[in-house]
């Protein structure tokens, strides 16, 4: 597969259409046993509120994917990605109440370089809050 979003179509600030992701506890289970992080924080509530947390917590592992989601649907391939790096700021509380959290990503265009590369730098959102920092993916473009 390659981009089917073109270099020159874009400029910086183009907006990316930002997405809204439901997380709920049976998403973490599932997460978990996919990736094989068992982490009580991830599941155990009452772990989760010994060590300080205020509720489960969604993996960051899987929270930062989620985000990137925007960027490949965007541009119609996931090897177009070829950098992502994100700080973890806050977590995504994923309480049981049967609607769990809601992870919102929007992201903009924030360099035109060469060699077919944007940057892109999204932002992503749960409760009010920013869940992570310096988020950025470089993407090449067709």
């Amino acid at each position: 597969m390659t981009a089917s979003i073109t270099h020159g179509a874009v400029e910086v600030g183009t907006e990316l259409p930002a997405q809204s992701f439901p997380v709920t506890r049976a998403t973490l289970v599932q997460y978990a046993g996919a990736s094989g992080d068992f982490n009580p924080i991830h599941w155990n509530e009452k772990f989760a509120r010994e060590v300080g947390l205020p509720d489960v917590i969604a993996h960051g592992m899987f929270t930062m994917a989620e985000a990137i989601r925007v960027v490949t649907d965007w541009a119609g391939d996931p090897g177009a990605v070829v950098e992502y790096g994100v700080r973890f700021t806050k977590p995504v509380v994923v309480p049981n109440d049967g609607t769990g959290a809601l992870i919102e990503v929007s992201g903009k265009v924030a360099a035109v370089l060469d060699d077919n590369l944007v940057r892109v730098d999204l932002l992503a959102m749960s409760e009010g809050k920013k869940v992570l920092g310096m988020a950025r993916a470089v993407v090449r473009l067709a």
